[in-house]
C-alpha cells in the first residue's frame, strides 16, 4: 500500500518506461512521416477534443479500479474484526487455562497469513510453523487450499469441544458464525482475485492514446524540431501514468507496492490475538522502510 510519503521519481518511470521508450519512436518516426505531408495540418481543438474523452475515460477507469482496491481493504477490515471476535468469545465461552483457547487462537492466526500467501501466490513462510502442530503444518503445506483446510480444523475443534460438553449450542452457532464470516471475506477476495478487467480495455485505450498523439502530430508541425517531440512526449506521460496506476490498483493482491497491505494487516492480527492471550513478548508491526507497506 503506498503511503503518505514522497514516491520517488524512479518509481514512477519505472512504470511506465517501456511506455516512454514507445513514445520517443513513435513521435520521432510521425515526425519524418510528417515531412512528407506538409500540406496536412489539424488544427489543435480535434487531439484536444479527444484528449478530453480518453481523460473522462480514464477517470472512470480509476474510480472502478480504486473501488476494488478500497473493497479489498474493507474485506480485510473485516478479517481483522472477526478474528478479534473469534478469539474474545473463545476465552468467554471456555475456562480461562483450557488448551483449545490458544490452539484455536494461533490457528486464526495463521489462517491470516495463509490467506495473504494464497492470494499473492507467494511461500507460506517457516515463521508460521510454530503457531501449528506437526501435522497441521504437514497438512498446510501439502494442501491445495491450504487456508480452507484451517477452516475446516477450526470447525471440527468446535465439534470436539460441543461433544466434550465444554461449550453448549448457542455458544457453537456463535463461533460457527464467525468462521462462516471469515470464509465469506476468503471467498469475496478470491473473487476480486480471479476476475480481471477485460484486456481489451487497455488495448482500446491504448489505441485511442496513440491515436491522439497521431493527431497532435500534425497538428503540431509548425513548431520547431527539437520543441515538437519533447512536448509530444510529456504530454502523453499523464494518459500512460494514469492508466498504469488505474491498472495496478485495479489487482490489489499482486505482491506490489499498491497493493492491500494484507501481510501488515495479518501482523496487526497477530499482535491483537497474543495480546488477548495476556502474551508479553509481542512481535514488532511491519514498519516500512520505503514509501510503501507491503
Amino acid at each position: 500500500m503506498i503511503l503518505e510519503k514522497r514516491i520517488p521519481i524512479s518509481y514512477l518511470f519505472k512504470m511506465i518506461r517501456w511506455e516512454l521508450l514507445t513514445i520517443t519512436i513513435f513521435t520521432l518516426t510521425l515526425d519524418k512521416v510528417s515531412q512528407y505531408f506538409q500540406e496536412i495540418t489539424l488544427n489543435l481543438s480535434v487531439p484536444a477534443f479527444m484528449g478530453t474523452a480518453i481523460t473522462l475515460i480514464l477517470s472512470f477507469k480509476l474510480s472502478q479500479s480504486y473501488d476494488r482496491w478500497w473493497e479489498a481493504r474493507k474485506i480485510w477490515g473485516a478479517i481483522v474484526n472477526d478474528s478479534r471476535t473469534w478469539v474474545v468469545q473463545l476465552k468467554s465461552f471456555l475456562p480461562k487455562e483450557h488448551d483449545s483457547i490458544k490452539i484455536l487462537s494461533y490457528r486464526q492466526i495463521a489462517w491470516c497469513y495463509t490467506v495473504g500467501h494464497q492470494l499473492r501466490k507467494t511461500e507460506i513462510l517457516e515463521g508460521e510453523k510454530a503457531l501449528l502442530d506437526q501435522e497441521e503444518w504437514k497438512h498446510l503445506k501439502t494442501a491445495k487450499h491450504p487456508a480452507l483446510g484451517l477452516i475446516d480444523l477450526q470447525a471440527k475443534e468446535i465439534s470436539h469441544l460441543v461433544r466434550d460438553g465444554k461449550i453448549n449450542t448457542f455458544q457453537e452457532i456463535a463461533l460457527q458464525d464467525t468462521l462462516t464470516r471469515l470464509c465469506a471475506s476468503m471467498g469475496k477476495a478470491e473473487r476480486i482475485k480471479n476476475t480481471s478487467f477485460p484486456k481489451t480495455y487497455r488495448w482500446t485505450m491504448r489505441f485511442f492514446i496513440y491515436l491522439f498523439l497521431l493527431l497532435l502530430g500534425f497538428s503540431l508541425t509548425s513548431m520547431p524540431y527539437d520543441l515538437e517531440i519533447p512536448l509530444s512526449v510529456l504530454i502523453s506521460i499523464p494518459f500512460f501514468l494514469l492508466e498504469q496506476v488505474a491498472m495496478d490498483i485495479q489487482d490489489p493482491f499482486e505482491n506490489r507496492p499498491t497493493d492491500t497491505a494484507v501481510s501488515s494487516i495479518a501482523r496487526t492480527i497477530e499482535i491483537n490475538i497474543r495480546e488477548l492471550l495476556g502474551e508479553d513478548d509481542l512481535p514488532e508491526p511491519i514498519r516500512p522502510d520505503k514509501f510503501y507497506i507491503m
